[in-house]
């Protein structure tokens, strides 16, 4: 498969495919195109040799500078070097290729004035399978993610370091390029300002973010079913009619999962007139508390598909039929300094999100709680699962390590409501966007991770059961999770089956396995 970029319909699933799949990537006609009328604007303006920010002018405070046309080329270069100053761990290979694609999108709008060699030369490293290397820290979301897009961009001028597959060997810019039949590439006037200033690294991290959370929502309300079951709980609290008198979208979604994953449970029949009145709120309130996580990520997936899909470097070139404020350029151009790669539409939405996965995987680990602890479970478990109490722990540290996720997930912060003025007071306010998006991964993998605890216990739990059938969408879940997990028939280490059990939540094995009965996939 291919995926076509026009600058204007590109989707996180098509993001999260490039990234992980290497599916291949091409440029529509149309959006060639723009970028090489956009090209042809900013060579107008340069020759008439009007001061514009970007074109022939410093950066920053620095912008009351006027560049000698002589020396245009070399302002381009020294801004790409200057800005590849970030620091930390390496981004991933998916990061690297997320934020590249992204930011050929925001090129192709034909707002950015690049040449197409430009692009062209991205398209050759993202579908050759050279990744520049790139830390992770160094963007403060504005202007845009400048230093990790500056590591990019050096690979490009034969600069900087890249990752040249299949022999996943490290090479110099230059020869990384060689090896894709490649010169170094001489930037000229704004290009080298297109090429780092935008929102890439955010929006790319939050595309995969959100396909990532949907699949880890989906597997919380799986998992939510399959410990209502094995702790006798009921699923009265899912009904229709308790929904429909406060809509929340996300809420009615998690309660027609968990009703259609314990469809025809024999678990659940056999104890609907018990002398239980109540379920305690970490089963009773399943779906108002899913459901608002799955309302936090559909909000970021709102605002993530506007920003896949917008110009977000400055200065913008546009026709003078585009705009009433030339601001500078000339009769038929305008060239407009705005702020469109300030991050924080994506910054607050994603600590939103943040805080969202952080809630989910505390109402997870309360559940867990309700299958393990000897004092508040039901006496048909035996205490930690453990099929010779005392003897054997069973689950009883798996919870622990649930609990120790929650609590670095509670102890990361909102960056979005950070700001550190920089560049001479001249950027006084910025998102902290890539923080934010590098914050909320984190989260989600932890959350993934007690939701996969959640899912080992529950299973374990079905086992004293053995007389009645659970859900037919539990049961697909407990089977999917039995092909790689044994019962636990006496202690051992749990590492590696916690982890199998969060890659295949990860990857989507678990909800495509149970996927029939997932109303939000159909």
């Amino acid at each position: 498969m291919t995926v076509s970029l026009d600058g204007g319909s590109l989707k996180p699933a098509a993001v999260a495919r490039v990234a992980r799949q290497d599916e291949r990537v091409e440029v529509t006609d149309s959006a060639w195109e723009a970028v090489r009328t956009s090209r042809e604007r900013v060579a107008d303006v340069v020759a008439a040799q009007e001061p514009v920010y970007g074109l022939n002018t410093g950066f920053g405070q620095l912008v009351t500078e006027r560049i000698p046309e002589d020396e245009l080329e070399r302002l381009q270069t020294n801004l790409v070097r200057s800005h590849a100053a970030g620091t930390g761990r390496e981004l991933a290979r998916e990061e690297v290729r997320a934020m590249m694609l992204t930011r050929i999108n925001a090129l192709v709008k034909g707002y950015s004035g690049v040449r197409p060699v430009v692009i062209e030369y991205l398209l050759e490293l993202l579908n050759g399978q050279v990744h520049p290397i790139v830390r992770s820290r160094g963007s403060l979301g504005a202007s845009g993610d400048l230093a990790p897009l500056a590591h990019m961009a050096l690979v490009l001028i034969g600069e900087g370091t890249a990752v040249v597959e299949p022999e996943d060997e490290r090479r110099s810019g230059t020869a990384a390029l060689e090896a894709i039949g490649l010169e170094p590439l001489d930037l000229v006037a704004k290009e080298g300002l297109a090429l780092i200033n935008g929102t890439q690294l955010t929006v790319g991290l939050a595309a995969l973010l959100v396909v990532d959370a949907e699949r880890v929502i989906d597997a919380a309300d799986i998992a939510g079913g399959l410990t209502t079951e094995v702790t006798m709980g009921t699923t009265a609290a899912c009904d229709p009619a308790i929904q429909s008198v406060r809509p929340h979208t996300g809420q009615s979604a998690s309660a027609r999962t968990v009703q259609s994953v314990t469809a025809g449970s024999e678990i659940v029949e056999s104890h609907r007139n018990c002398d239980r009145v109540q379920d305690a709120y970490s089963i009773r309130c399943l779906p108002q508390v899913h459901g608002a996580v799955r309302d936090a990520i559909d909000h970021l997936r709102e605002a993530v598909e506007v920003e896949l899909n917008s110009a977000t470097d400055n200065p913008l070139i546009f026709s003078a039929e585009e705009t009433d404020d030339r601001a500078s350029g000339t009769a038929d151009v305008g060239v407009i300094s705005g702020g469109n790669f300030h991050g924080e539409p994506l910054a607050l939405r994603l600590d939103y999100v943040k805080n969202a996965l952080t809630e989910l995987s505390t109402i997870s680990e309360r559940r867990v709680d309700r299958m393990v602890n000897p004092n508040i479970q039901e006496s048909h478990l035996p205490a930690f699962l453990a099929s010779n109490s005392g003897l054997e722990s069973g689950y009883m540290i798996a919870q622990y390590s649930a609990a120790a996720l929650i609590n670095e997930n509670r102890s990361l912060g909102d960056p979005s409501t950070d700001s550190t003025p920089v560049s001479g007071g001249q950027e006084d306010h910025v998102s902290m966007s890539a923080q934010s998006a590098l914050n909320a991964r984190r989260v989600l993998e932890n959350a993934s991770r007690v939701v996969a605890v959640e899912l080992l216990c529950g299973t374990q739990a079905l086992e004293f059961v053995p007389d009645l059938s659970p859900g037919a969408g539990t049961k697909l879940a407990y089977e999917h999770i039995r092909d790689r997990v044994p019962p636990l028939e006496t202690d051992r280490p749990l590492t590696e089956e916690i982890e199998a059990i969060e890659a295949s939540i990860c990857s989507g094995a678990l909800v495509d396995a149970v996927v029939e009965y997932l109303p939000s996939r159909s």
